[in-house]
């Protein structure tokens, strides 16, 4: 299917690449089908992701893998909050984090309090609020500064 969006123009994203959120996503609870999108033509593209709503195209909002940046990440998450998207294996579970990037990027933050888990044989995904001690702004840029921008 064709897809316009605002990082990417209009892109060609295969059916089977649709995700669907049955909650929306934290703040936008009217957005329930989206795709991930990275750049093919940047070295280290899929270590910023972008997570696309189509059913608004203007919408996308960086997000990446929080083990890459730290590496301890290991939120409690009761099963109850999980079930709607299907069975979770450490193989099929998919965890993101968003991501803030603002103008001084030396304030470039990830949220660790709010994943995004995606079950990936479903296709189904889920924004989480943890109990745990997360913080909602963790500062990367320093460890992103040491990963030489990786």
């Amino acid at each position: 299917m064709k897809a316009n969006t605002r990082i990417f123009g209009e892109i060609d994203i295969a059916e089977d690449k649709l995700l669907s959120f049955p909650e929306g996503i934290v703040g936008f609870p009217d957005m329930k089908v989206f795709a991930l999108i990275y750049d093919e033509e940047k070295q280290d593209s899929r270590n910023i992701i972008w997570l696309q709503s189509l059913d608004e195209p203007t919408f996308a909002m960086p997000i990446c893998n929080p083990l890459i940046l730290k590496p301890d990440y290991n939120p409690m998450i009761d099963d109850e909050w999980i079930r709607p998207i299907g069975e979770i294996t450490e193989d099929n579970l998919m965890c993101f984090t968003t991501m803030t990037i603002p103008k001084d990027i030396t304030k470039i933050s990830i949220n660790l309090k709010a994943p995004i888990l995606i079950n990936a044989d479903t296709r189904k995904g889920r924004q989480v609020i943890v109990e745990d001690d997360y913080e909602v702004k963790f500062f990367v840029y320093d460890l992103l500064k040491k990963k030489g921008g990786k």
